[in-house]
């Protein structure tokens, strides 16, 4: 055991003390949204800073959840997250294998190019030409497909394929691998903490999908959660919508209690998958960011 100088255990003893303090700093808005939401409205409207309430209620998530259209844009959310998450992974995966391979002809021609797509964007309208020319306007592809590459996250992958073993792969091919049981045998199971980690940032992305469904979705029936619990914001705000989605029965309680419940609904759920992928996540950034 390493013995520390007074400075030391000083210095030590500060650093702990603030990052618990800062933690305990973070912690607050979190706290202060979860106790508004389930407080009382005659609370909320008299105290207006709520960290723990004296009563609990239901009465924002009543309201919220007093039409299914809630329930069935929940559903479609999660539909979107899965399967889009599974399309990014798989077209990253595609993409990233044949550009960390020496042999690969004009690699660094498509680098380049998929490089040039970070820094230059043609923009939101030739963007929505191009979904209504291939047919996506008012279907879940166009939700999909645009986005279905991140640049970033394919040029990280790439650089994690490429520091791994090549004796492996060779040795895959004097067995008669081919190119594809490579990659699905050999190359994507050892690259579980990279793809992990961008499961995860895909899947927030999907999960929070806002704009593109306001501007490629015309149906209401196939919004996703954000653009429904956007429209319940905007109605307890006397905003203008449809609240016939709601039932009539349930008095609105005030605005404050709705925006809070809005936003548990909107974060819990994709907060919940993180643990699961946490042991991967720092492991999974680093290695591919910092090697190859």
């Amino acid at each position: 055991m390493i013995n520390k100088s007074i400075g030391s255990r000083i210095f030590d003893g500060f650093n702990y003390t603030f990052l618990t303090l800062f933690a305990l700093v973070t912690l607050l808005p979190f706290i202060y949204i979860i106790s508004v939401s389930f407080a009382e409205p005659e609370e909320v409207l008299r105290r207006g800073f709520i960290l723990f309430p004296t009563s609990f209620s239901l009465e924002g998530y009543r309201y919220i959840f007093s039409t299914q259209t809630i329930v069935n844009s929940l559903f479609v959310t999660i539909g979107i997250t899965v399967v889009g998450t599974f399309i990014n992974l798989l077209f990253t995966s595609l993409l990233a294998y044949p550009l960390s391979r020496q042999d690969f002809e004009g690699r660094k021609l498509f680098m380049m190019l998929i490089v040039f797509t970070m820094l230059f964007h043609g923009g939101i309208l030739p963007t929505f030409l191009v979904v209504k020319a291939l047919g996506m306007l008012n279907s879940y592809w166009s939700l999909l497909i645009p986005n279905a590459i991140s640049a970033f996250n394919l040029i990280v992958v790439v650089s994690f394929f490429r520091q791994l073993p090549e004796g492996l792969e060779e040795a895959a091919k004097i067995d008669g691998c081919s190119d594809v049981g490579l990659l699905f045998r050999i190359v994507l199971p050892l690259s579980t903490p990279v793809l992990a980690t961008f499961a995860l940032f895909y899947a927030v992305g999907h999960w929070n999908t806002f704009f593109n469904a306001i501007m490629y979705i015309n149906d209401s029936k196939m919004w996703p959660i954000q653009v429904w619990l956007r429209q319940i914001v905007i109605l307890s705000q006397g905003g203008i919508g449809d609240s016939t989605q709601f039932d009539q029965n349930y008095i609105a309680p005030p605005s404050q209690i709705i925006k809070m419940a809005v936003i548990v609904i909107s974060t819990v759920p994709i907060l919940l998958v993180y643990p699961f992928l946490q042991k991967h996540f720092a492991k999974g950034v680093m290695i591919g960011s910092v090697k190859g």
